[in-house]
């Protein structure tokens, strides 16, 4: 079953961030054949500032998983501002979520459903949920999660 992305954001009342500009020399999105591959994304707020802070430090899991969520709807923006439209694309194949955390903090999964749970809310269950690690880390800027993402397109 086919999901429309733009109709679902709409749908979910889903407000979209300014797109990040680049902070280095990179794309924020590259098409190979019908892949389309995501560079690391942090969680932009509607303002334009990103939200910062370490999981297990001066942020809790629930914390970071809005976090989570914000990046989700950050790489949303991103790539509708690179491709156009969402519905180019047919699902999720891969996600590599990273959590700015403590040492001892140990539940980076918990945190990175943040950003699953919004692309199955967005492209599906079926489409919307796809291959996935996550891994707690040092982030830069001192943002609380970064994602990067691979998507098919139709």
């Amino acid at each position: 079953m086919n999901v429309n992305p733009e109709s679902r954001i709409a749908a979910l009342n889903l407000s979209l961030p300014p797109s990040p500009k680049p902070v280095g020399v990179y794309k924020p999105v590259l098409i190979v054949d019908k892949m389309l591959y995501v560079s690391g994304q942090g969680p932009m707020k509607d303002d334009g500032t990103l939200m910062t802070g370490r999981v297990g430090d001066n942020l809790n899991l629930e914390e970071g998983k809005l976090a989570a969520r914000q990046v989700g709807l950050t790489m949303l923006s991103t790539i509708r501002s690179q491709i156009g439209d969402l519905n180019k694309i047919k699902r999720i194949v891969k996600v590599l979520g990273m959590v700015n955390s403590t040492s001892d903090f140990a539940q980076h999964p918990a945190v990175i459903n943040g950003f699953s749970e919004l692309m199955a809310q967005v492209f599906g269950d079926e489409n919307g949920i796809g291959v996935r690690s996550a891994v707690g880390m040092f982030l830069p800027m001192n943002i609380v999660v970064e994602v990067e993402a691979v998507f098919e397109l139709y």
